[in-house]
């Protein structure tokens, strides 16, 4: 059997090792494929998958350049060898997201990760128009991570068909549906689902894997949702067998992506049907089947999951607060020692919803918020829409106020001597940062301090002894920057006495 791959690939690329196999029967359950990749510094082995049409792949992310050999295995030919070399990366291609040090994200080449991160969970299943202007609007944003669902969502807002299903079947049809049928439970299922969970529908994650290619020639990271309970097609009820065949047809399919995140499920805690086990049987199913160690976590509702696991590699976080959310940022480091990503924290817009309809200001201090405390954020976006496209779960265009100034927080974080930072007790009614990597310094290279909904008129500094700063008062909603010189000792900061201001104190030093 002829085997199909490319001579070259980039660093931190996808290789893809294609063969022709056997059809009949059903390839999926039946026909296994893997291979095993070696450089002079790694040897990696990678599992494959069946694409349909008799075609069988095995993908490939090499992390260092030079010459490879590979050995691909398979249920149904003999062991098959080839060679490529890999080239350096290309500008812009800084490979996978890792933890850096304990709290922060870098690139797997040093190049720091300054999370900015949006939602929107199904906008791969909508029609093609619609995904192409989700993606202008990304190309033109300040996000660098998108949350998304692998598999179709049943929720208020969202009732309609996807593009295509997951696997071979008929989907329930239902008459009557709307969102106050859907809440009370009143909607009658005309047709009930009829689904092989043992047969793919492969153009339903090519559709996934388009996706991914397409945001990540935008430098944005693509956080995978691999299950969650919004559903009506019983796809998050399948047996233990059945979601352990999908866990592994999605980790080989989209692991040797460099910019996949995995989130496990959104609000992992309402799936009554998975158990606690459950979850800790999909962590080891993505940890033997990942070879590159993306990053992983599970992402709550109402109980926050144990981010303790050794397999957890971060705090995905939804607030459990009416109230507070990026405010307990600093106590989430503590408490688990990881970098936390406060990833739903309301949503700018308007409908009824309390968790979507907070405004602007409020998500961008939000930002702020969990910035200075040393963590991220991430944006979403619920305005009412008269054809029901709402960002937050179809994408399209973004309506709202924050978009701007997220950019702007993103292009001031970029100013600093660093992005990875830590809380610091400067004061007891003010939020302040100064660098992660000089906790023990008396005199840190900065110190950013944010007065969120406070609305002083001055603010009295006292600097460390012997060193000189150089004040700047940011309008954090107004996008300014204004310097106010050099300073030592005690100095008195003059500020316009309005919401949303920060002050930076950088250390000015020969």
């Amino acid at each position: 059997m002829s085997l199909r791959y490319p001579p070259t690939v980039e660093r931190w690329c996808v290789f893809e090792v294609s063969l022709p196999g056997p059809s009949d029967g059903n390839p999926y359950t039946e026909q296994s494929v893997c291979a095993t990749f070696t450089g002079a510094q790694e040897t990696v082995r990678a599992y494959g998958f069946y694409d349909g049409d008799g075609i069988y792949r095995v993908r490939f992310m090499p992390s260092f350049e030079g010459a490879y050999t590979f050995v691909i295995e398979s249920s149904f030919a003999d062991a098959q060898t080839g060679t490529f070399a890999v080239m350096p990366a290309s500008p812009g291609n800084h490979g996978p997201v890792r933890v850096s040090g304990t709290y922060h994200f870098a690139y797997e080449d040093g190049t720091p990760h300054f999370s900015i991160g949006t939602t929107c969970y199904a906008w791969t299943h909508q029609p093609d128009a619609l995904v192409e202007e989700t993606l202008a609007t990304l190309a033109d944003s300040a996000f660098n991570k998108i949350r998304f669902c692998i598999l179709p969502k049943h929720y208020i807002h969202n009732f309609r068909d996807p593009v295509t299903f997951p696997w071979e079947g008929t989907p329930v049809s239902v008459e009557g549906l709307d969102e106050q049928s859907f809440l009370d439970g009143s909607w009658t299922p005309v047709r009930p689902n009829e689904w092989d969970f043992t047969r793919f529908v492969p153009e339903h994650f090519r559709r996934i894997e388009r996706c991914i290619e397409r945001v990540m020639a935008l430098g944005i990271e693509a956080d995978l949702i691999v299950m969650h309970p919004y559903d009506r097609w019983g796809f998050s009820k399948m047996t233990k067998a059945q979601d352990d065949l999908y866990w592994k047809y999605v980790v080989a399919r989209f692991a040797a992506y460099r910019n996949v995140w995995w989130s496990l499920a959104n609000e992992y805690d309402l799936m009554a049907a998975k158990a606690p086990e459950d979850w800790e049987r999909y962590a080891a199913i993505l940890t033997e089947r990942d070879p590159y160690r993306h990053l992983r976590s599970v992402h709550n509702c109402l109980h926050l999951y144990d981010f303790t696991r050794p397999w957890v590699t971060h705090c995905s976080v939804q607030r459990v607060d009416v109230y507070k959310s990026c405010e307990l940022v600093d106590q989430l480091r503590q408490r688990y020692g990881k970098p936390v990503v406060m990833d739903e924290i309301c949503y700018e817009g308007d409908i009824d919803q309390g968790w979507g309809n907070i405004t602007g200001q409020e998500l961008v201090r939000r930002f702020w918020e969990a910035t200075v405390r040393g963590g991220y954020a991430g944006h979403g976006e619920t305005f009412l829409h008269p054809d029901d496209i709402l960002w937050w779960s179809h994408g399209g265009t973004l309506h709202g106020e924050s978009g701007a100034r997220l950019r702007f927080l993103r292009d001031f974080m970029a100013t600093l001597p660093t992005c990875d930072m830590r809380p610091a007790q400067a004061s007891w009614d003010v939020p302040c940062a100064v660098p992660e990597g000089e906790v023990m310094r008396a005199d840190p290279s900065f110190q950013l301090h944010y007065f969120g909904f406070f609305r002083p008129r001055f603010r009295d500094f006292t600097l460390p002894e012997g060193a000189r700063y150089s004040v700047q008062v940011i309008d954090t909603w107004n996008m300014t920057v204004e310097d106010r010189g050099m300073h030592e000792g005690r100095v008195r900061v003059e500020l316009p006495g309005r919401e949303y201001i920060a002050v930076c104190l950088r250390a000015i030093r020969n």
